[in-house]
């Protein structure tokens, strides 16, 4: 019987590179220094490089196979440059870092059609879990493939969630398996060689550059290398005269904007302070006086009335406890000559608002903490 196994597009197809001679560190730390090595060759064809472990790294297959013409060619170039150290090397291309490891272990790339065939020849051993697959092989499960046909619902009541992400390992569903990465790589290739660039250290979506963002800033990498570096967005401040407008999404690894352009004089800018939340969609409003007649503001960018009382949404009438404004802004005065005003307002409650007045009528903009 058969497995077929769909690859979800969660599971990323992987380019596995490992050192068999660099797996284990001496006491010189002489392997470290030679897998630094090792990175920098990959590097050269592709920059977005993950250590896993010691000796062993991987690249996302996606982009290196574009610009050479093929995942086969890939792993060739990878070989020959890796063999020019003087080490022996496994590469291998598959769907998640498990399987290819398999792959980089048996010299294949499995497509993605093919993982699951692939997968259930394979002994429960390379799971590394001793215990587990001693106690399957006394019930005569013995392979991946025999595991994947077992009930996960059962599996997971009699062995618990590890043994369950192994059903999911082995069935193509995962491609991860706790135990496989080694979180103190980085540290020991920047101790023995001594410098950082040993494995650079990619800036996070905040500018630094701590273990936890570095992990996150190589999992935009993988993204933008697998859907597009127009589908992986990071928020950034730029100058605007409009609150809405002062925040942009941009291309994670795009350039910060610069200093000089968020303080550039705007002018009918909003002063200082800038409210902490910005309505993706303006609510529409009613400002009143104390007579309930509407304030609106006139051509001279006045106010018509003294605001005593506004209305959000259709919601009852709230007392305004101060007011500052109106600010107009006339923008593209060559052609449209849009008239806008903006107004910051404090109810008796200790709310603070910021209407906007656009085509003779009422807006909440904004809102202060």
């Amino acid at each position: 019987m058969r497995i077929e196994c769909k690859v979800p597009l969660e599971v990323e197809r992987l380019v596995a590179i490992c050192c068999p001679q660099l797996l284990d560190e001496g006491e010189r730390g002489v392997e470290v220094r030679h897998f630094a090595a090792v990175l920098e060759v990959v590097e050269e064809l592709c920059p977005w490089v993950t250590p896993v472990r010691l000796g062993i790294c991987t690249i996302p297959a996606r982009g290196p196979s574009r610009l050479l013409g093929g995942e086969a060619a890939v792993v060739g170039r990878l070989v020959t440059g890796v063999r020019q150290l003087g080490h022996e090397v496994q590469v291998g291309v598959a769907p998640g870092l498990f399987g290819a490891l398999q792959a980089a272990r048996a010299g294949l790339v499995v497509p993605d059609a093919e993982l699951s065939g692939f997968l259930a020849a394979l002994p429960l051993e390379v799971l590394g879990r001793d215990e587990l697959t001693g106690t399957l092989a006394r019930l005569g499960v013995r392979t991946l493939g025999q595991l994947a046909r077992l009930d996960p619902g059962r599996l997971h009541e009699r062995f618990g969630p590890d043994a369950l992400l192994c059903h999911r390992v082995a069935t193509g569903h995962s491609g991860e398996l706790a135990g496989l990465r080694d979180p103190a790589v980085l540290r020991r290739l920047r101790q023995v060689v001594g410098r950082s660039e040993a494995m650079p250290a990619q800036p996070d979506f905040y500018g630094g550059a701590d273990a936890g963002q570095q992990r996150a800033a190589q999992a935009a990498i993988r993204l933008q290398a697998k859907l597009g570096s127009d589908k992986v967005l990071v928020a950034r401040q730029r100058g605007a005269r409009d609150p809405s407008a002062r925040g942009v999404l941009v291309p994670w690894g795009s350039e910060p904007v610069a200093e000089e352009h968020l303080g550039a004089p705007w002018p009918g800018g909003l002063p200082a302070p800038s409210p902490s939340s910005v309505l993706a969609r303006p609510i529409p409003a009613v400002l009143c006086d104390a007579e309930g007649v509407e304030v609106i503001v006139t051509a001279r960018g006045l106010l018509s009335r003294r605001p005593a009382r506004c209305s959000i949404g259709g919601d009852p009438f709230v007392e305004v406890g101060a007011w500052a404004g109106p600010w107009p802004l006339t923008e593209r005065w060559w052609s449209t000559g849009q008239r806008r005003a903006r107004l910051q307002v404090v109810t008796t409650d200790q709310v603070a608002l910021l209407l906007g007045w656009a085509t003779g009528r009422w807006f909440l903009d904004a809102l202060y903490d």
